[in-house]
């Protein structure tokens, strides 16, 4: 490849790199180093690497040679690397193209985690200044504004400089919230009660029963909602929501899609980060897909039509620019072909159970779980799925009934915590109850997860992300025949969702185990489900769990009670919401089919 025809992007991830134990490999090896050059060199304050991307020649060898995973080293075409619009410092994240608005509708923004979408957000609604690569001064608004001359956001960043745009984000740290008001979500609302809408966005995101009570009591699906209705109510020319699903079930995640929609259908422009995929899928008008390296570099592609856009992210080749940015295609089977692999020998049995606390009580009808069988928990919050789950794992006792467990279970919580002192490889030993660096699990658990280059990082250093992932491997890796996973897509991009699902298929599958798995993304149920429990009555208050039911069956039942109909893309076979009252809605529910498997 011709030199002048390329962008050189050079990143360090300075957590990991860690030149006291390394013995600084990437400068011994360096061959612009050996020749008498400074391609690599020590950074005096920290002794940590500083790598020159004029220099550099892009043979890769520090990128093997690095203990640590700590050097990611990538050529771009020019055309690409002359649209930098933001770098924050020498070896860092850089970011290029940037996304349109477009007034009237929601633009999607899909990606993985760390590619840049929150800088972006950040970027269009004048938090931060783009430098686009001048990382060492700040660039004054007219030089700025100079550099989108005769592009669509022009008059947006000419609004920005002239203090005259007004934004309205929804953050993605929902649980900072109570820290940073102390009072009531009544009090909250009132204070950004801007368009007089308080009243429809509590109803259409039932919050009533939380407007009274402290914001530290507010549960994290109600922070979310309250969350989204502060920016709702906000008088704004655009409109940010970073994952406005995460903690709410399906029923609260439409609720949330429908009221930011109505924004969009109220002339605003809308901008959405989303790692849901069905709902983002219902949710958006555009597409915009972010691609690259996460923690080093993210590119914008052009705007595409939704489902266009959704399925060049899940072929992971981009048609119009010609570009592939993954090697593999995801394609979606809601068939249970592999129901041969589940051998009727029941691991767990249950008689109807009860389980009651001082304000909720769970009524279970019987059921089983079968070796080789992965059950998915659907329902709404707060019916007892998570107590559920608790009883089959012998944490709560049931009031009555029987449970017949014969065979051991690894159970990963809801609620992640980070508080543990030491670093990713110690507590895997301990989940593992050996040295997890070299065994079979490691092979077949760890290094397929991509959780072998975080070993040296601290536990209370990880994001939410990486957190999630590590709580469900140390499940995994566990001595165990049933393995209970209560919302293992929490706060994972829209790969980690699908590949952790197609792994834990196949896991589950291929080592003859049993799988218990509650989650909100109805994509990853149908990609992971063999069978579904299906949890209905009053949240809060009283919970019933029915028996265990095959999948289309308990798809079609759940469905139903939600008054929504899903398709499949022709495509790639993803399930698709259909528009409420449309052609495919009326004529599925006319016969029956909510869930259509074809």
């Amino acid at each position: 490849m011709n030199p002048n025809s390329t962008h050189r992007v050079a990143v360090l991830d300075e957590e990991l790199c860690q030149p006291k134990k390394c013995g600084l490999e990437c400068i011994v090896y360096c061959p612009v180093n050996k020749t008498g050059g400074e391609c690599i060199i020590q950074r005096p304050e920290d002794g940590k690497a500083v790598i020159s991307e004029e220099l550099c020649t892009g043979c890769g060898i520090c990128i093997k040679k690095c203990p640590f995973d700590a050097i990611v080293i990538v050529n771009l075409a020019k055309e690409i690397g002359d649209h930098k619009i933001h770098q924050y410092g020498i070896n860092s994240f850089r970011l290029y193209h940037i996304p349109l608005l477009k007034k009237g509708s929601v633009v999607g923004l899909l990606g993985r985690n760390g590619i840049g979408k929150s800088t972006l957000l950040n970027i269009l609604s004048g938090n931060i200044k783009p430098n686009f690569g001048n990382y060492d001064s700040e660039l004054e608004w007219d030089d700025i504004i100079r550099n989108f001359q005769g592009t669509e956001l022009k008059p947006h960043f000419e609004k920005i400089a002239a203090g005259d745009l007004r934004t309205s984000i929804k953050p993605q740290m929902v649980q900072l919230i109570p820290k940073a008001f102390k009072g009531t979500a009544r009090e909250l609302l009132k204070k950004y009660d801007e368009r007089g809408v308080i009243d429809l966005v509590t109803e259409q995101l039932s919050l009533h029963n939380s407007l009274d009570r402290s914001l530290s009591e507010l549960s994290g699906g109600e922070l979310q909602r309250l969350a989204v209705a502060i920016a709702v109510n906000k008088d704004a020319d655009y409109y940010f929501f970073d994952e406005p699903s995460s903690y709410n079930d399906i029923y609260q995640r439409l609720a949330v899609a429908r009221t930011i929609k109505q924004l969009a259908d109220d002339g605003k422009s809308v901008m959405v980060v989303e790692h849901d995929l069905t709902l983002l899928d219902y949710l958006s008008d555009y597409i915009h897909i972010l691609y690259g390296e996460p923690g080093a570099y993210g590119i914008v592609a052009p705007i595409q039509g939704t489902r266009v856009g959704i399925n060049a992210f899940l072929d992971g080749f981009i048609p119009t620019e010609n570009i592939r940015f993954r090697e593999k295609s995801f394609k979606f089977d809601g068939s249970n072909k592999n129901e041969e692999l589940i051998v009727d020998r029941p691991l767990t049995k249950f008689s109807d159970l009860t389980k009651s606390f001082p304000s909720f009580k769970l009524n279970v009808s019987q059921g089983e779980i079968r070796e080789g069988e992965i059950v998915g928990l659907v329902g709404a919050n707060a019916l007892g799925k998570t107590t559920f789950m608790k009883m089959i794992a012998g944490i709560e006792k049931a009031d009555s009934g029987q449970l017949d467990i014969k065979a051991s279970l690894s159970y990963k919580p809801q609620y992640l915590q980070n508080e543990y002192d030491g670093n990713i490889q110690s507590l895997l030993n301990v989940a593992y109850q050996g040295p997890i660096e070299g065994s079979t699990m490691e092979q077949q658990i760890v290094m397929p997860m991509g959780i072998k280059k975080l070993y040296d990082k601290r536990v209370d250093t990880l994001s939410g992300g990486e957190l999630q992932k590590v709580a469900v491997c140390c499940s995994l890796i566990r001595p165990a025949d049933i393995y209970a996973l209560d919302e293992p897509s929490a706060f994972l991009d829209v790969e980690d969702r699908i590949n952790i699902a197609k792994f834990l298929h196949r896991f589950v599958k291929s080592q003859g185990k049993s799988a218990i798995i509650v989650d909100h993304d109805m994509q990853l149920i149908d990609l992971v489900a063999d069978s579904l429990i299906i949890f209905s009555g009053k949240p809060g208050e009283s919970g019933s769990a029915g028996s265990p039911i095959k999948k289309e069956s308990g798809m079609n039942k759940f469905l139903e009670s939600l008054s929504i109909t899903y398709r499949r893309d022709e495509s790639t076979g993803r399930p698709r919401i259909n528009k409420l009252g449309g052609r495919l809605d009326r004529a599925q529910k006319s016969s029956g089919d909510y869930y259509m498997r074809t």
